[in-house]
């Protein structure tokens, strides 16, 4: 059961007054890595402030984590994948949350295979190991992946594998590719000693796979309460991923301020792919970030058919809103 959340104190003050002092604490899905530095950016460079808002990031646990923070109000907002929202709202109908701005266009799940093993394309699956830990958000989309690129399961051979395990293993030539994330596993896999030219990222996106990846989930019952601090906190969001953009170096010290044990440069490497392949994606230069296409998400909703069962009647309008994105321009990254 989930509880509305109660109404924050801020709520109680003379409007301007609250909109000064509106806190919004912010789960991640994951640790203080490159792709959570354009957050740190918007809180640097005072572009929450501006909005009228006090923002304090949480690192998460997982795809998963920030989902149930989020609906029980522990916090009004947080970063999940909507593939993982959507399934918890099947599950918890009614539950208080809705993505209201995507930030990975392209999901970051893919196969990282070895050229020398044969592996640079799909069809190389065929014959091939697949190295996939059974948890892993990449493993549970490739039914999806196979379907589309008409690969038959029974031809490839997977290799339950952990995920400690899963990049020494295919360094190593004893699985031909693995799934994973592919800004994450490409790296590990390149840090293990082998060669970027030997590496080939397949990302599903690009292969027929139409389901988005993470985003700005809300509290509905919070934002229905403060839609302008939503809109603000959102537009701040957008204007910290254009800064990063526009200066990805500076971008990694804000987060090394957070993290000062990380390897800035491999975060660095991490937070450019992640840019170039899942955020700033060739729709969202001509579109603005944000937003989704309403065909691709009902497409995405029939893909998910294909690995989970749904308990109710799918429907896209309780997985994502536009109604808080800002209007004024902001979302542009041109």
């Amino acid at each position: 059961m989930f509880h509305r959340p109660l109404i924050l104190a801020a709520m109680l003050l003379p409007a301007g007054a609250a909109l000064a002092e509106t806190s919004m604490p912010f789960a991640l899905d994951w640790r203080f890595e490159g792709p959570s530095a354009p957050y740190f950016v918007a809180i640097d460079q005072g572009l929450f402030a501006a909005e009228g808002l006090s923002v304090e990031v949480t690192a998460g646990e997982g795809s998963l984590d920030a989902i149930p923070k989020v609906a029980t109000g522990a916090f009004p907002v947080g970063f999940a994948d909507l593939n993982s929202l959507i399934r918890f709202l099947d599950q918890n109908p009614g539950a208080p949350v809705i993505a209201a701005m995507m930030v990975y266009d392209k999901p970051a799940f893919a196969v990282i295979g070895r050229k020398s093993l044969g592996v640079e394309a799909p069809a190389d699956l065929m014959g091939k190991v697949l190295g996939a830990p059974p948890p892993d958000g990449a493993w549970a989309q490739f039914p999806i992946f196979a379907a589309e690129n008409g690969l038959d399961m029974d031809q490839i051979t997977i290799e339950p594998v952990g995920f400690p395990t899963r990049e020494p293993m295919l360094a190593e030539g004893k699985v031909a590719a693995v799934t994973g994330f592919s800004f994450t596993s490409y790296l590990n896999t390149k840090r293990l000693g082998i060669d970027s030219e030997d590496i080939s990222v397949i990302l599903m996106a690009d292969h027929g796979v139409d389901l988005y990846g993470n985003a700005v989930i809300v509290n509905t019952d919070f934002a229905e309460a403060n839609p302008e601090a939503v809109t603000g906190f959102l537009r701040a969001v957008a204007g910290g991923w254009k800064a990063t953009a526009a200066d990805p170096e500076a971008a990694i010290r804000a987060l090394a301020s957070r993290n000062p044990g990380m390897d800035a440069a491999l975060e660095l490497e991490r937070l450019t792919l992640a840019m170039e392949t899942n955020v700033m994606t060739d729709w969202v230069m001509e579109n603005g970030m944000g937003n989704i296409d309403p065909d691709r998400l009902a497409n995405a909703v029939e893909q998910i058919k294909l690995t989970y069962e749904f308990q109710n009647e799918p429907d896209t309008a309780l997985y994502f809103s536009d109604a808080w994105l800002p209007q004024d321009g902001s979302l542009s990254m041109e």
